[in-house]
């Protein structure tokens, strides 16, 4: 699957002390349009499954082309990941939204979830978007890159 090119997005949740949780996650899928709801999925060892399990609320920032270093801090181990990103807290749940990177925001409440091997499916239903602008981030061959030319933002 390496070579197959997706979005990259930014998942967000908050623990029950209020603390943000984050990872970069190119595994998002829409799901219905009616509820509107998608899928992503995590690693079940992961901080930010436990905190949008335990509060019942993920946000799913979708990152544009200026987002690379933010993805790349996000897919790392480093404990710091939020003091090393511009962020505030969406207007209807208050999770993590990395409005500086992120040309759309997705709120989400955990509608259901379903264990596969080392990751959990978590299916959301969207409760809130804001759009912002720009053109989405992309990835694959183990690469990042833009979005295709003449795709307007």
């Amino acid at each position: 699957m390496s070579s197959f090119f997706t979005g990259v997005t930014i998942v967000t949740a908050v623990d029950a002390d209020g603390r943000p949780h984050g990872l970069t996650c190119s595994s998002l899928t829409s799901v219905t349009l009616t509820p509107p709801t998608l899928q992503v999925c995590l690693h079940t060892g992961s901080g930010t499954l436990a905190a949008l399990r335990d509060q019942g609320a993920f946000a799913v920032n979708l990152l544009h082309q200026g987002g690379v270093g933010t993805a790349e801090v996000f897919a790392s181990a480093r404990p710091d990941r939020f003091e090393l990103a511009a962020w505030r807290r969406s207007p209807r749940q208050g999770l993590p939204w990395l409005h500086e990177v992120s040309y759309a925001l997705a709120e989400c409440r955990v509608a259901g979830t379903l264990e596969v091997g080392d990751h959990m499916m978590v299916l959301g239903e969207v409760v809130g978007i804001d759009n912002g602008t720009g053109r989405p981030l992309l990835y694959g061959r183990r690469a990042f890159t833009g979005a295709l030319p003449g795709l307007e933002p």
